[in-house]
């Protein structure tokens, strides 16, 4: 019974950063509730939900890398965790209009669609990559990409927390005024997050043409 103990105890440790990233499909799922259902104080635990996804994100890369192992789950899983995340996140604020400001969503779907067609190429071709025994990695700007999403999404629910959960009782002017400025500093992090995946997409594909050539 003490080796069976021990062995499961082994197990369940060595699954840290695998059950790291599973958490991360969860959180994902929650922040889909939390910013499509009137929660009290919903856009407040959106954000909270969101941050803490993040680190685990950092956390699980660190933990496979650094102590227990990178295992052939987490190769699949970890990117696609991510990329669920982030989705879930651009594609809610698509539905989400400012009372103040109604005529516009938040992000329109033209740069959510950049972003998720970005998102299924460079999967695509890593799982072409993968067939053919080729590894195709993150480069430097697969990782900008990453973090100027989390830092867009952060602030954007940020300023949905502030809107919906501090400013709720304030008067009409302010948040007329308030709409408008958060719509366009909205949309500019829109803009600048499908810039630089339009450029990481780019990149990706134009690295690896010789493996989509061989292949058509």
């Amino acid at each position: 019974r003490g080796t069976l103990s021990g062995h499961s105890l082994s197990a369940v440790v060595m699954n840290i950063p695998n059950t790291l990233t599973v958490s991360r499909m969860i959180a994902a799922v929650l922040l889909l509730v939390l910013l499509a259902l009137p929660v009290p104080f919903g856009k407040s635990l959106a954000l909270a939900v969101f941050l803490l996804a993040a680190m685990t994100d950092y956390l699980d890369g660190y933990l496979a890398r650094n102590v227990y192992g990178v295992s052939s789950f987490g190769k699949l899983m970890d990117p696609l965790a991510d990329k669920i995340l982030t989705c879930v996140a651009l594609i809610s604020f698509v539905e989400i209009r400012l009372p103040y400001y109604p005529t516009a969503p938040l992000l329109p779907a033209w740069m959510v669609v950049i972003v998720i067609a970005r998102e299924f190429t460079v999967t695509g071709l890593r799982l072409l990559g993968a067939g053919k025994g080729k590894l195709i990695s993150a480069g430097r700007w697969g990782k900008h990409k990453t973090v100027w999403q989390i830092v867009a999404i952060s602030v954007i629910l940020l300023g949905l927390a502030v809107r919906d959960d501090l400013l709720r009782h304030a008067d009409v002017a302010l948040l007329t005024d308030y709409d408008f400025a958060f719509h366009w500093i909205a949309f500019a992090l829109g803009c600048a997050v499908a810039a630089i995946t339009l450029v990481s997409g780019y990149l990706y594909v134009s690295e690896n043409f010789d493996l989509i050539s061989r292949n058509i």
